[in-house]
């Protein structure tokens, strides 16, 4: 374990421990010293990076948080190839062995589809924050523990049974020159409409979640479109209540909190928006997901 560090937050310092879970996953565990009564899972997107700045910035608000790599690591599926929801509900079980009684999980991309799904069969989630979320269970990225990527597959399971899901249309091709990053929104409202006949039992039944949800898009998201699929959740949800929906038109896929930096340009992929426009999309929100986590 790693020793205190201190930070400051909105209302003073707050030290802050580490720790490094051996097993079942590479991760981080950082919380307030003594610990905290609110802990927060924070995953990463197809990137599957270990979030570790994410989670320290929760850390510094007093949320114990927990990040962890869920794909790609050992034991696991190589990519986002039927991963198992158990993966999630097991770091549930850790936040709440810290102490942790208000639960959040915090997810970006497909890291907010996994998030989502977790809420709506763990009733002990309290908050979701979905960042750049989809309202569709989509087809596996990268292959799965068999080294396959084709035929498709879900990107979930649960209890062992792949979730309903929908498959891309291989015959979108970029826009792009070769050689240059790729926006492939295209790719997927092209692949609803092939499979349109799919996406009714593909809906994430977000309604059904005790969970509050902060929904987080941006307009500019050249990787899919969150701003519509952000409404589209927003929507199905608003029955049973206990939504925030928060956008900017201008921003991309990547929002970021108060005190993150902005990641490298990508050589293969483009996310729309720019530094500025992500960062006050993500300064929109953070007071939204602390209210809600600490409130």
């Amino acid at each position: 374990m790693k020793g205190p560090t201190a930070a400051g937050t909105l209302g003073g310092l707050v030290e802050i421990v580490e720790r490094e879970p051996a097993e079942p996953w590479e991760g981080l565990l950082a919380s307030p010293v003594g610990g905290s009564a609110v802990g927060v899972l924070v995953l990463a997107g197809s990137s599957g990076r270990v979030m570790r700045e994410r989670a320290r910035l929760l850390a510094r608000q007093g949320i114990t948080a927990l990040t962890i790599r869920w794909f790609g690591g050992p034991g696991q599926p190589p990519g986002i190839c039927e991963v198992p929801l158990e993966t999630f509900t097991a770091a549930v079980d850790l936040l709440r062995g810290t102490g942790a009684r208000r639960i959040g999980v915090l997810g970006v991309s497909k890291g907010a589809e996994a998030a989502l799904l977790t809420a709506v069969r763990d009733d002990r989630v309290d908050v979701v924050a979905a960042l750049s979320p989809s309202p569709l269970v989509w087809c596996n990225v990268g292959p799965g523990r068999d080294g396959a990527d084709r035929p498709y597959r879900s990107c979930w399971t649960w209890q062992g049974r792949p979730l309903p899901f929908v498959p891309m249309d291989d015959s979108w091709t970029p826009a792009e020159p070769e050689g240059w990053p790729v926006a492939i929104r295209g790719w997927y409202e092209r692949s609803e409409r092939t499979f349109a006949a799919l996406l009714p039992a593909a809906e994430i039944p977000v309604e059904a979640a005790r969970a509050e949800l902060i929904l987080v898009a941006g307009g500019d998201d050249a990787m899919w479109p969150s701003g519509p699929y952000a409404e589209r959740l927003a929507e199905r949800r608003r029955a049973a209540g206990g939504v925030r929906l928060i956008t900017r038109a201008d921003a991309g896929h990547r929002p970021l909190f108060p005190g993150e930096l902005p990641p490298p340009p990508s050589p293969t992929f483009r996310y729309g928006g720019t530094p500025e426009a992500d960062g006050l999309l993500g300064a929109a929100a953070w007071p939204h997901l602390l209210d809600a986590l600490l409130g």
